[in-house]
């Protein structure tokens, strides 16, 4: 059998203010994109800037997070894996692509963050979960 990995790590900053709704099921979902920038020389020497857009979702605790830190310009971390979807509309198939969110990383200096609302420790997936074994104090 075959070992393989969808994983995706980006770190960008954030296009919109986050979009965030409740499904009928009650779990929260939030969209937001996120710009990442490559440079490079090109042939003439001269440094050329490519910008590339990820459209990325968060579920439940993620998208609390993202909801109460995040806003248009923030800079963040985002690791997770890629979905493709497939869809109709008048008679054309469409594909998009998203990250789908596992873990997110604010990396706005601390009196950058939202609404006066701050924190020390990055936002993942583990404060959701109740796992605090990383605070044993030795």
């Amino acid at each position: 059998m075959a070992i393989s990995m969808n994983k995706v790590i980006l770190i960008g900053n954030v296009g919109q203010d986050p979009e965030i709704r409740v499904i009928p099921s009650g779990a929260k979902v939030c969209k937001i994109s996120v710009a990442t920038t490559e440079n490079y020389k090109d042939k003439n020497g001269e440094w050329q800037d490519v910008t590339e857009w990820h459209r990325v979702v968060l579920w439940d605790y993620l998208a609390d997070r993202a909801e109460k830190f995040l806003k248009k310009g923030s800079k963040v971390c985002i690791e997770g894996k890629n979905k493709t979807s497939k869809y109709e509309k008048d008679g054309v198939t469409h594909y998009t692509t998203e990250v789908i969110a596992r873990d997110l990383i604010l990396l706005d200096p601390k009196g950058e963050r939202t609404a006066g609302v701050t924190t020390d420790a990055p936002v993942t997936n583990d404060a959701a979960t109740g796992d605090d074994s990383d605070d044993i104090p030795f």
